[in-house]
């Protein structure tokens, strides 16, 4: 008979007690979407719960202060559920979205300044200084033949 890894952590005392807090938290969620406004369901989130208190995430300032001003009604709405909910403490914690990473672009060097790091390089004595300059000058040799690099 096959027993999933819900099985095998529900038996242990202290993996036991993580997943009813688990469950919780999921049952919150849940609930959280249910009553929550339209435009607040996806823009906020429910992070933890600790006596009584639901722990919510909000992705902005906007938010976090809506959903503060309908702590009262959405505390006695989660509270229906079943969970015990006296309070709404908000955070602001935006989502880490990987579209908005900052990749760093790649500027040419000039000219200029490829003979005169050419210069140094070919001036200097064999060591990691050299080997990184000769390791930049290649880079930027490459980039300047392919033809996407204009």
């Amino acid at each position: 008979m096959y027993n999933g890894p819900e099985h095998y952590l529900d038996k242990d005392a202290t993996a036991g007690r993580v997943m009813a807090h688990a469950r919780l938290l999921l049952k919150l969620s849940r609930r959280f979407e249910a009553v929550a406004p339209a435009g607040l369901r996806h823009s906020a989130h429910v992070a933890n719960y600790k006596l009584g208190t639901i722990i919510i995430h909000a992705d902005n300032g906007a938010v976090a202060a809506k959903i503060r001003q309908l702590s009262q009604r959405l505390s006695n709405e989660l509270s229906k559920g079943g969970t015990e909910c006296s309070d709404i403490e908000v955070k602001v914690q935006p989502r880490q979205i990987p579209s908005q990473t900052i990749s760093s672009t790649q500027k040419p060097l000039s000219a200029n300044a490829f003979c005169t790091l050419q210069t140094t390089a070919e001036n200097l004595p064999e060591g990691p200084l050299r080997s990184a300059l000769d390791n930049l000058l290649k880079r930027a040799a490459k980039r300047e033949e392919s033809p996407d690099a204009q």
